[in-house]
């Protein structure tokens, strides 16, 4: 009887070291296979044509196998990652989406006019120009301030019909002149040589170019003959400024493309003058305060 156990017993431990084996066998055989290497990626595209300023939708877009080695590091791979982003940049039918075509950064060096209009280019700081950050595909508008230089306040002289010019008057205009105009490019200064000495960026610059330093910039707008017209006098004889309108103003809410420009119905405004300022926003007139100095006493002997 305990001959018969013991025999069971090494059998069982026979068997044991012969199931470690196989494991063993099978497990150095699967890590003897070579691990496959991906060499393609799915890349988003274009799946129709987005005009400049065109919101990016989900059936506006479409994803391309391509090798690995060819896909440009500014891509994407995710269409989720471009959904509801603007086109600051043409793009056709099944051209790869960047980063440079979302942001509207690089450098310019074509310039696609549309038809029919004329580029004109103005100068802006970051006061006069949305702090810097307009980008194509965006609308603006323009303001031009005239001052009293501009606007000499005279007075006829009915007897002799001579004019005189009146001093002492606050003659300054201001009028929103131009609306809608969109932005087809933008140059800013190169970037400071990085020396390794920089400072660090103050809080909530986030180290880019958003922060107040005075930086200036080129917009370059697509404008009719006329409107060019009335942009070179104000650049002139003026000081202007743009302001930036939203996007979903001048886009189809349900395609996302542009809007045609007939049917962008502009906003009436008034000017501003001192007067208007005096008569309509209640802005306090400076009264003259007379003094009554005490007489002083006589030095004559």
């Amino acid at each position: 009887m305990k001959r018969s156990n013991r025999l069971v017993l090494l059998i069982g431990i026979f068997l044991a070291i012969v199931a470690f084996v196989l494991v063993l066998f099978s497990l150095g055989g699967q890590s003897n296979q070579p691990t496959a290497v991906p060499t393609t990626v799915n890349v988003v595209i274009a799946a129709k044509d987005l005009p400049l300023g065109s919101k990016i939708t989900a059936d506006a877009l479409g994803t391309k196998t391509i090798p690995i080695a060819e896909r440009p590091a500014d891509s994407y791979t995710d269409v989720s990652f471009v959904i509801g982003q603007t086109a600051r940049q043409p793009v056709t039918t099944g051209q790869l989406l960047t980063s440079v075509i979302l942001s509207g950064g690089g450098q310019v060096t074509t310039l696609d006019c549309p038809a029919g209009l004329v580029c004109i280019a103005v100068q802006v700081d970051q006061v006069s120009g949305v702090g810097t950050l307009t980008k194509p595909g965006d609308h603006v508008d323009m303001l031009v301030a005239l001052t009293a230089e501009k606007f000499p306040v005279v007075t006829l002289n009915p007897t002799d019909q001579s004019v005189t010019v009146v001093s002492g008057l606050n003659s300054t205009s201001v009028k929103l002149l131009l609306q809608g105009m969109q932005v087809v490019g933008t140059l800013l200064p190169p970037p400071p040589a990085d020396t390794g000495n920089n400072a660090q960026a103050s809080p909530g610059s986030n180290g880019d170019q958003t922060s107040l330093n005075g930086q200036q910039q080129i917009v370059i707008l697509a404008v009719t003959a006329q409107q060019s017209e009335v942009i070179k006098y104000s650049q002139v004889d003026g000081s202007i400024s743009l302001v930036l309108r939203s996007a979903d103003d001048f886009r189809d809410p349900l395609t996302g493309e542009p809007l045609p420009p007939e049917t962008i119905i502009p906003v009436t405004t008034t000017g501003i003058t001192l007067k208007s300022l005096v008569d309509d926003y209640g802005v306090l007139v400076p009264e003259l305060v007379e003094a009554i100095l005490p007489a002083q006493p006589s030095t004559k002997p």
